[in-house]
């Protein structure tokens, strides 16, 4: 897939997604690539229901709330997405373009590149089991759900104790012909609510519910055909036939293909100017906690002071030469512009 935008987004945390509104208002697309299934970021995926204190204008706000309605606040501006897919690479060509491509085969082609990726790209932690990415790649194993309906009818095994595992439980019990949830604890992470419906699940069958049982192993010849579990307790193992494995053991954040990239880095972090969160490379711009400069304050809001300034650089050079009188939301309106 072909993509033309004037920005590229790289993250669709909550600064990203803020960027979409201040380059909307210089009349600017957005095109956003990020490689959990949905926007948010780390708001989304790991704590939707976290209180948040510190956005102006909001005594408090709920996580997920403020995604929402960052969401709203952009969607004048008709932004676009990718979700579900990493960004693996990234080339200039001449002295102003840009193409990224990602991990599925999409080519974005910009102006500019923004690089809002939190923390840096959140990759699935994996299980320790020898041979799981024999199953990769479409071929069994999968470690975020993008399109239920793909399992529709066919035997998965979930494995992990968090909210995600116990939510998609729930919904893919009326789509997988049969559903196996593994646990290595007798308690779960999760909200009491969905640790009950998965404990009712089980009690009526509808699902089989392993708990102090791990995945021991998995076997297949051209993609996954069964997972063995070993029950912690008595070291018994078992072998359940299934077409899909899904463990669900949360995300850690890492820089990724971004540290091949030529930027200049510190540790982890990329380093910008504070003029503009310029990177080391003309074009390329680094906003929220994935940048450092000194006195760097890792918050929501300062990445949002940082988007409006890289807006108003990347405007002037994507259009050199060309004078841009500042306007106000509170006289034009967000429609006018």
């Amino acid at each position: 897939m072909k993509i033309e935008t004037d920005i590229v987004i790289i993250g669709a945390g909550p600064v990203g997604l803020f960027a979409i509104f201040e380059a909307g208002l210089l009349k600017l697309r957005c095109h956003l690539i990020d490689y959990l299934p949905q926007v948010g970021g780390q708001l989304s995926e790991i704590y939707p229901k976290k209180p948040i204190y510190d956005i102006p204008g909001y005594p408090t706000v709920l996580a997920q709330e403020l995604i929402d309605n960052l969401m709203k606040q952009a969607e004048p501006f008709k932004p676009t997405f990718t979700l579900g897919e990493r960004v693996e690479k990234l080339e200039k060509r001449g002295e102003r373009d840009f193409v990224v491509e990602t991990n599925l085969g999409t080519s974005v082609f910009a102006k500019v590149v923004v690089i809002a990726g939190g923390l840096g790209c959140f990759e699935p932690r994996k299980p320790e089991v020898s041979g799981l990415e024999k199953f990769e790649n479409g071929k069994g194993v999968n470690y975020m759900i993008l399109d239920p309906e793909k399992y529709r009818g066919s035997k998965m095994l979930i494995a992990g104790g968090g909210d995600s595992a116990l939510d998609w439980t729930i919904f893919l019990s009326e789509v997988c012909s049969e559903l196996t949830l593994v646990h290595r604890s007798e308690s779960f992470r999760g909200a009491p609510d969905s640790v009950n419906k998965v404990m009712k699940l089980a009690e009526s069958k509808k699902i089989n519910l392993l708990l102090n049982s791990a995945i021991e192993s998995v076997s297949g010849t051209d993609r996954l055909e069964a997972v063995q579990i070993k029950n912690i307790k008595t070291n018994e193992v078992s072998n359940f036939d299934v077409d899909h494995l899904i463990p669900l053991f949360g995300l850690s954040p890492k820089l990724g293909p971004i540290e091949n990239w030529g930027l200049n880095l510190d540790k982890n972090a990329i380093e910008v100017n504070t003029d503009d969160y310029s990177t080391n490379v003309e074009g390329i711009y680094a906003i929220g906690d994935i940048n450092t400069y000194k006195n760097k304050l890792k918050l929501i809001l300062c990445g949002f002071h940082e988007a409006a300034l890289m807006s108003h650089s990347a405007y002037k050079y994507m259009n050199p030469g060309i004078k841009y009188t500042m306007k106000y939301t509170t006289v034009q309106g967000v429609n006018a512009f």
